[in-house]
Parts: structure tokens; sequence; C-alpha cells
């Protein structure tokens, strides 16, 4: 009686938790629920029991299933295998008897059967019986009854293949070894008859498909989990390799041998072709989905004479949906047909696509089929991915090519490329008459896309030069007219969106042009082509003559954005140690714009950037791309030789400073200060001056050598601010303290410090920025973390710079034997360290929860980083501190237990970078400082121990070498352990 009271009670609260008006009833419903679905007991299961034969309401009905799907999903379960046996036949019976039931219900007890099935898969009522493995036999009685029987005999069977398909929260927490133990026994045990039964059903229905009626709600239903099963099958991890669904076009499904006899048959694929041609479009985009599967299957599935035939089959289907093309009109239909086709390119060779009999017909009806595409640019833009790739693919392979039939694309190569192109610069006006989404905007597509046209402009790159030559100068000369009637003061309003559309137009013209010259290949490019990217790069450069003579009355963001992307290939291609100078691209420079040699045009490539930095120092994207267009020009061997010759480099090395004085032709001029070297500016647009600072710093290092007055002079300006705000920081504790300069001021330098400790890669300058910080300046910065300890703001900056000054790179912290350096760095390290690591201590637990990482995480993750990099950087002998009474190693080592105390141990995984940093930092410890971790007391001993254990499933131990003795931190610490704590 009292557990009917207790049943009626559940079915009140899920009325409540789905129906009330009031919320706080609703969440103490939820709250009651959520406390019975965690119960283990007998009770639970029979109160389960009790509200499916009750079915008073399809909630509670769908509450017995999720519940009872927790309880046997637990680890470790709790019921018996007999009880297991009984709650799979009841779902069976219940489902048999109520074949009627609400969705979400039916959905909710198929999970259940699909969850339990797999669980229990190696469970044997007897030596020769297994428990649950008469699956197909078990279902067989849905299959042969009504309707809606049926539909739900195919959901066991879709549900319980997807569920042997994929890792559940129950499988986390248990080996993925005996998950593919369990996927890999029903794969070789019923995948097969599974696929063959939803094969025959699928083509019963098809030849019974006129008299099916689509809008009937069963039927439909029936079709569509139908599809969803062979999709399931086909779709199936076959050898465990769990491929990432965002790279499944490069995938090649592992089709056991066993499967050869469908594949042979050529009805399977056909079955799927004229499933796609008599279903309506709710249904036809998964037989699409099912033939982009087949269309993968692995080729050594076959020898050439089947895998010719199987091809043939497959290419003349898609010529036969290219000839009838209405059901793509569909975008679900269009988009995995779109896939369909990039996959016939993955899985085949180019040589063996053109020996297809109809290859010819099948070709011009895909470049009409992408042309078409192509123009319509706003009808589902997310799948010109996949025909760009099919193109830039076939182009790809044409060097490798060995077959004699002629491949055709330098037929219609130049076709998709004209289409893109002009399809893009008609979307501009479109765009901003009728306000739609920029496809401008999204940088990353635009990347992709151009990456792929690159490829395929450069089958038959005459004609694709001669388009963009000819597209660029009617626009750029409409461009200048215009804006000369701008600058004349007789612009008129139309005038002013004409611009805006010219604007456009040019800024998609100089990305295409940057993929055109970027698509460039040694080994197979020539004279003539060189020749052709000179025109088109002069072109770019008139362009950016113009367009930079007017930024004091403002310029196109996107378009700068698209000159630095022009720049970038231009680098790539044509500036650097492995660009032969005497080619015809040189040449043309040469001719037109008179740019003799390659110091000429690394003279463009800097005048650009201090442009950039002059006027875009607000845009955080273009500073961040400019900045690392000059990074990348201070990496090269040869080009930074010739770069610290150029005056305007010069320029920069001398007056890095927020007044900064730019090159002209007039000669150097005062100009106004960089916005992201001044405090004026917020902290995040403060963020590129590491960047420009390791740039200078490389720049700098060429002809440094041990010019200790050169350093000087450099460092002066970065001297003065230091002092600035020193003086300031003396001022902390009165009233006239201006803080946010200060804090600022602080910001900036560890940013500006950074980049250079991290362009210092040699002793020589190291020690030259070493005895210029320290001991003068580290005060400060330690002042700093004192004064804004609860500001990542500032801590952060700082902590790097000091986890940058304590790394070893390039063994650059090799110090003379009489030399104490190596025991004061980190010294100073250990006074940083325990700064922050006390005061974060002291903030106690008050921080929200979606805060935690930038406000205390963050920066204790950095810390460890500092202490692992001097701990191992192998520069100093630790026990010198001990033998002279210094504490600052003990209390580093002590500050980073309290650390690790303070951190949950969840947060440890759940945050990438923290763990990294705590893991690599605990290896070095327990190989060189296990006698530390031997003084701790058991409480953190046990905490490391289990951090050790919970990592070890979630973390990938790469450096671990010796089989069967886990990361390497287990290595270290097990004879380790013996030695200090004994071998008991």
């Amino acid at each position: 009686m009292a557990e009917d009271q207790e049943v009626v009670k559940l079915e009140l609260l899920c009325k409540q938790l789905h129906e009330a008006n009031n919320g706080a009833q609703r969440q103490e419903a939820e709250k009651a629920l959520v406390e019975f679905q965690s119960g283990r007991g007998a009770a639970t299961l029979s109160q389960c029991q009790l509200l499916l034969d009750r079915a008073q309401s399809s909630y509670s009905q769908y509450l017995a299933a999720t519940t009872l799907t927790k309880l046997v999903s637990r680890n470790p379960c709790t019921l018996s295998l007999q009880q297991r046996i009984d709650i799979r036949n009841y779902v069976l019976n219940y489902l048999a008897t109520r074949p009627k039931l609400v969705h979400y219900v039916t959905q909710g007890l198929v999970v259940l059967f699909g969850r339990i099935t797999k669980l229990g898969w190696f469970d044997g009522v007897d030596k020769e019986k297994w428990a649950f493995r008469n699956v197909v036999g078990d279902v067989s009685h849905f299959l042969q009854g009504s309707v809606d029987h049926c539909v739900i005999g195919v959901q066991l069977l879709a549900q319980l293949t997807a569920e042997m398909n994929q890792i559940s929260e129950s499988d986390a927490n248990k080996s993925l070894t005996k998950h593919r133990k369990i996927a890999s026994s029903f794969r070789d045990t019923q995948l097969f008859d599974i696929f063959q039964l939803s094969c025959t059903l699928l083509g019963t229905a098809l030849k019974n498909s006129k008299t099916l009626n689509f809008n009937d709600e069963s039927q439909h239903g029936l079709m569509t989990h139908l599809l969803r099963l062979a999709l399931n099958c086909l779709t199936f991890d076959f050898i465990g390799t769990s491929v990432d669904e965002s790279s499944d076009d490069l995938g090649t499904v592992q089709i056991p041998t066993s499967w050869r006899p469908a594949f042979l048959d050529s009805s399977t694929v056909q079955l799927f072709f004229d499933l796609y041609a008599s279903l309506p479009a709710t249904l036809s985009p998964v037989t699409l989905s099912c033939l982009v599967q087949i269309a993968s299957v692995r080729r050594t599935l076959f020898n050439n004479e089947e895998r010719a035939k199987f091809l043939s089959q497959l290419v003349n289907g898609v010529r036969n949906i290219l000839q009838n093309p209405q059901g793509l009109s569909d975008p679900a239909n269009y988009h995995e047909f779109c896939r369909l086709l990039l996959r016939l390119k993955s899985n085949y060779q180019l040589g063996e696509l053109v020996t297809v009999e109809h290859y010819p017909d099948a070709i011009q009806l895909i470049a009409k089929f992408t042309v078409e595409s192509l123009n319509m640019w706003q009808f589902a833009p997310n799948s010109v991915h996949y025909l760009l790739s099919l193109w830039q693919r076939m182009v790809g392979s044409v060097p490798y090519m060995k077959a004699a039939e002629p491949h055709l694309l330098e037929t219609y190569t130049p076709e998709v490329v004209r289409a893109y192109v002009s399809s893009r610069l008609e979307s501009v006006s479109v765009v901003l008459r009728e306000g739609l989404d920029d496809p401008l905007d999204d940088v990353t597509v635009i990347q992709q896309q151009l990456d792929q046209l690159s490829t395929i402009g450069r089958c038959e790159y005459g004609k694709t030069c001669a388009l963009l030559v000819q597209l660029f100068e009617q626009t750029a000369q409409r461009y200048q007219e215009l804006i000369t009637v701008q600058l004349n003061n007789r612009s008129q309003q139309h005038s002013m969106e004409d611009i805006a559309i010219l604007e456009g137009q040019l800024t998609w013209l100089v990305y295409m042009i940057g993929s055109a010259i970027g698509g460039r290949v040694s080994f197979n490019t020539s004279d003539d082509h060189d020749a052709m990217d000179g025109e088109l790069v002069c072109r770019v450069l008139q362009l950016m003559n113009l367009t930079d003579s007017c930024l004091p009355q403002g310029g196109c963001e996107r378009r700068e954005l698209a000159t630095i992307s022009f720049f970038e290939q231009f680098r790539k291609i044509y500036v650097g140690d492995q660009v032969h100078k005497t080619s015809k691209f040189y040449r043309r420079l040469s001719e037109i714009l008179g740019l003799n040699d390659e110091s000429m045009v690394l003279a463009v490539f800097v005048r650009k950037i201090i442009t950039n930095l002059k006027y875009w120092g607000h845009c955080e994207q273009i500073l961040t791309k400019t900045l690392t267009l000059l990074s990348d020009l201070s990496i090269s061997y040869n080009s930074v030789r010739k770069l610290v010759k150029l005056d305007a480099v010069q320029f920069m090395l001398n007056n890095h400073t927020r007044e900064f004085r730019v090159l002209k032709e007039s000669g150097p001029q005062n100009s106004e200060h960089f916005p992201f070297l001044g405090v004026g500016v917020s902290v995040q647009e403060m963020r590129s001056r590491t960047l420009f600072y390791t740039s200078l710093g490389r720049l700098l290092m060429v002809e440094l050598g041990e010019d200790e007055e050169k350093f000087t002079q450099f460092m002066i300006p970065i001297t003065s601010a230091f002092d600035s705000v020193g003086r300031l920081l003396a001022q902390a504790e009165t009233p006239v303290f201006q803080a946010e300069e200060a804090k600022k001021g602080l910001i900036g330098l560890a940013r500006d410090l950074r980049g250079l400790a991290y362009a210092f890669n040699t002793k020589t300058s190291y020690m030259m920025l070493f005895d210029w910080i320290y001991p003068t300046y580290t005060g400060v910065l330690i002042r700093g973390v004192e004064i804004w300890s609860h500001d990542p703001q500032v801590t952060t900056p700082v902590l790097k710079l000091f986890a940058e000054l304590v790394q070893n790179r390039s063994q650059r912290l090799l110090f003379d034997v009489s030399s104490p350096n190596g025991i004061l760095l980190f010294r100073e390290a250990s006074k940083v360290l325990c700064t922050y690591g006390s005061r974060v201590l002291a903030q106690g637990d008050n921080i929200p929860k979606d805060q935690i990482y930038p406000m205390r995480l963050k920066g204790i993750s950095i810390c460890f980083s500092m202490l692992k990099a001097a701990l191992c950087g192998n520069y100093v002998n630790f026990g010198v501190f001990r033998l002279y009474g210094d504490d600052a190693l003990d209390s580093a080592l002590h500050t980073f237990v309290k650390l690790l105390l303070s951190i949950p141990q969840s947060d440890l995984l759940v945050y990438p970078k923290l763990s990294q940093t705590y893991y690599v930092l605990l290896e070095c410890l327990a190989q060189d400082h296990v006698n530390f971790l031997s003084t701790l007391e058991p409480n953190v001993f046990l905490y490391i121990l289990s951090s050790i254990s919970e990592g070890l499933s979630a973390i990938a131990w790469p450096n671990s070498t010796v089989p069967g003795k886990g990361p390497p931190i287990i290595q270290y610490l097990n004879p380790s352990a013996e030695r200090e704590f004994g071998s008991d």
C-alpha cells in the first residue's frame, strides 16, 4: 500500500514538472525526481514497473524508462543477470502490447533495450547460451506484425546498432578496450545480418512505393527508421578508429571482407539510387547519406575489375541524378549530393574516373551543376566547400594521372573559376542593398574556399589571370574615379554607395589574387606563370598606394584584411630563402613598379606594416595579422638580414615608443603615436605588444652581437617607462596614486619584455636582458603583483614574463661556473610565485564558478609552468639552497602544494591547460625532487596519487617508452618510492 502511494506521488511530481505554471513548484518536483532516479535498490525497480503498468501518463512512463536506463548503466551494476533479463523481456512485451505509445516513451524504452543488450553482451545463461544476443530473433516478431509493430522493431535494431557504435556515459567509466570488444563481437555476429535485413525491407518498400502513403505518419515513420537503420550499419566504426565527424569526408568505410557479396551485387547500390528517385524530399536525404557511405567503401574490398564496375555504377547513378535534378532543390538533398560528389574523388583516383564509360557526360554535368551552385551563392552556402574540394582534388591529381583518356578539366575548370569570381563580385551589391550577412565577414570560410580556388585556378592559369586582371582593372579604374570625385568634394549620396560596392568587389579580388599566387607549386610552374603573378602583384600594389594615401580620411577594414592576406601569400611564394630572384616575376616588378630586387620588395612590406600600425592600431584583427606578417618576415634567415638594412626598420628599432617617426619620401617626420603602444587603450588591445617586441627583438639581434651600448640604446624607451611606473608604484599607499596609469603601464611593459625575452634565444642577448632587468626592475614587477594580485589583467602578463625568463630555450641559460645568475634567477621566480600564491590563497573560495579559470586557475597554471621550467632548466644546483639555508626552493615547492590543494580535483581534468602544466610539473618533481614528495603529509600524497589515477584515463602520455609501465611519472615514482619509503 505504501509503495502504491509512493508511485502516485511520483506520477503527481511528473505532472507538476511538465505542466505546472509555478517555477518554484517545478523546481521542487525536479529535485524530488532526480533523487528518485539516483536510487539503486529493489524498491526503485518495482516502482518503475508499477509506473509502467499503471500508465497514468506518458510523463510517468518516460520517467520509469529513463530511471531503468540509469539503473542498468551504473558501474558497478547492482542488478543481477536474471533481473536484467526480466527487464529486457518486460520491455519487449510492453512495446508489443502497446504499439501506440507517445513517441518519446517508445524512444526511452528502445534506448533501455539497446543499453541493457550492449552492457550484457558477454553475459551467458550457461556455457552454450548467451543471455542477450538473440537480437534478430526477438525483433522478428515485431516485423511480422502491423505497421506500428514494424516501426518499433526497426527502431529497436537501429538504436541497438547506434548504441554499439558509440561510447555512452556509462562506457566512459570503463576501458575503451571493453567497448571495442563488445562492438567487434556485434559487428562479427549480428551487423551484416541486420544490414541485409534493412536492405530486404527497403527493397520490399520500394516495390510497394506506389501504394505507400507517405502522408500517413506510421508509414512515413517506418521508412524513416528503415533508412536510419541502413545508415547506422554503414556508418558503424568497423575498426575502432572513431573518426571525428568534422573530418568525415576524408574517411574510408572499412567494410569487413565478409560483406563483399552485398557490394558485388549491383542491386545493393541501385536500391539506394532507386529509393532516392522514388521517395519524397523528407526521406530522400538519408538515401543519399547511405550512398555517401557506400561510395566510401574501402578500395581493397574489390579487385581492379570489380572496382571499375562498382565505380561505373556510382558515376552512372550520379549522372542520372544530375540529368533529373528536381530533387536537388531541397537543401538537405543538395548538401548530401555535394558530399557524394566529393567522396567519388576522395576514394578513387582521377585515372580511374576517366576510364568510366560515361565520364565525359558526367564531368560536363558536374561542371554545370557546380557553376549553377556557385551562382546561387545564397542557397546552401555550407555545401560549396564539397564542390570546390572536388575540383581542387581533381586538378591536384592531374600531374600524377597515367591514363590515356582525356580528363577534360582544362575545358571545365575555367568555367568554375569564372563562376566563383563573378558570383562573389555580384554578391557585394546584393548584400549591401538587402542587408544580408556578408560572406566577407567570415574570414575562415573565405580562406578555406580560396585555398581550394588557388589549386583550381592553376589549371589553365593563363585564363584565370586574364579574368582577374580584366575584372581588377575595370573595378579599380571605376573606384579611382569615384575617389577622385569624393576628394574634390563633389560626392553625392549615391556615389558613397557605389564606393562601398566597389570596395567590397576589390576586397574579393585582392583575396583571389593572393590565393592565385599562393597556388604556385615549384614542380609544376613556368616562367610564363611567374610573369602572370608579377602582373597580378603589381596591380594590387598600385591599388594599395591609392588606398593608403586615403587612410587619413578613413579606410575599409575588410579590404585591409584582404591586403594582409595577399602579402602573406606573396611572402610565402616570392620572398624568402628558397626563392629564385631571377624569375620573370621580379622582372615584371622591375619593369612596372621599379622594384629591382628583394630589398626593395621588403621595403614595400615594411612600409605597409608601418602604415597599418599607424592607422589601424584600434582594429585588433588587422593589428594582429600585420604583426604576424612582421614576425614571419623576421624569422626568415636571409630576409631578416636585408630587413635590418632598411631605413624604415631602423626607425622602428630606434623609435619604438608612443611617439613614432615614420619614413616618408620627403624624409623622417613625426607622426601620431601607435595606439597599441600607448596606455590610453584597452587592456585587450595591448595583447599585440608581445608579438611586436618579439619581432623587434629578432631584428635587433641580427647585428647586436656583444654590443651592450646598442642594446642600452634600444632599451631607453622601456627604461624610461619602467622608471615612471616604479615612481607611480612608490605612491601606492598615498592618496595621489594614479592606479589606472600605473596598472596599464605595468601590463604593457610585461608584455613588451616577454616578447623580447622570447626573441633573445642566445646566451649573449639573454644575459644583456637579464642584467638590465635584475635587480633594478624585478622588484617593480613583484610589487605590481602584490598590489593587483586579484586582477588577472596584471598578474597574467607578469607571470608569463617570468615563465619566459626561466625557460632555457636553445640552451641560452648556460651561465659561467663563477656566475650566480642561475640561482638569482630562480630566487626571483620563487619570489613572484610565492607572492602571487599567498595572495591568491588568501582570497578564499568566493569566486563565481564561471570565473574560476580566468580569475584563479589560469594564474596557477602559469605558476606550474614557470616552476617546471625552472626546475628542469638544468642551470641551477638546487642543493645549494639547503646547504646555505636559503628557503627559495622550499618556499616555491610548498606554495605549489598549497595551490594544488586549493584546486578541486575535478578541475584538474576539466581545464586542459591546467592539467597539462600540472602533470609535467609533477613528472619533473618525481624525477628530480622525490625527496620533497616523500616529506609531504599523507593527505597531500594521496591527493597526488589520486590525481595520477584520474589522469591516466584522461590525459595522453606520449613520453611513455616502457611497455606496461604507464606514464613517466609512475616509472619515476616506483623505484624512487622504494628508496625513500622502503620496499614495504
